[in-house]
């Protein structure tokens, strides 16, 4: 296992995500924090995904899908040069957690990635995760939980 670390100042690994984050309580997205940014790194990928929704819902549910930021150590912004992805809201860029029957865990993966990618906005989880394929360089992720 390498450097690559993936930190918040609002939670910390398996901590609560502040109820702010919620996509019914302000949809704000959390401050992420990357460093450990491996040699060759040329940008980073950011996927949040649910695999507690298996149940009843049969899949894990998509609340964020980020590619092609840039790799630099310190905190992780939307705002600059990126491409957002399609959620399963059916909407692009964040997506909070929003459990529907209990306390659920949230899964934040980062991929520092030896390319960009050549993928158009609103692509999708399944998408990225090809485009992925034989550039990743290392991963690294951070949970968080939150109940309804």
């Amino acid at each position: 296992m390498g450097n690559l670390k993936l930190t918040s100042s609002v939670f910390s690994d398996g901590g609560e995500i502040p109820r702010e984050c919620g996509y019914k309580h302000g949809n704000e997205e959390p401050p992420l924090s990357s460093s450990g940014i491996p040699e060759g790194t040329k940008s980073l990928s950011l996927i949040m995904d649910d695999p507690d929704a298996m149940e009843p819902a049969g899949k894990v549910w998509v609340h964020w899908v980020v590619w092609n930021m840039l790799n630099a150590d310190g905190p992780l912004s939307t705002k600059r040069i990126c491409k957002l992805g399609t959620t399963d809201f059916g909407k692009v860029g964040y997506g909070g957690p929003a459990p529907p029957d209990k306390r659920h865990t949230y899964v934040f993966k980062l991929y520092a990635l030896d390319s960009e990618l050549n993928l158009p906005g609103e692509s999708t989880k399944a998408d990225v995760e090809k485009a992925m394929e034989g550039h990743i360089i290392e991963q690294t992720q951070l949970t968080g939980t939150f109940a309804p």
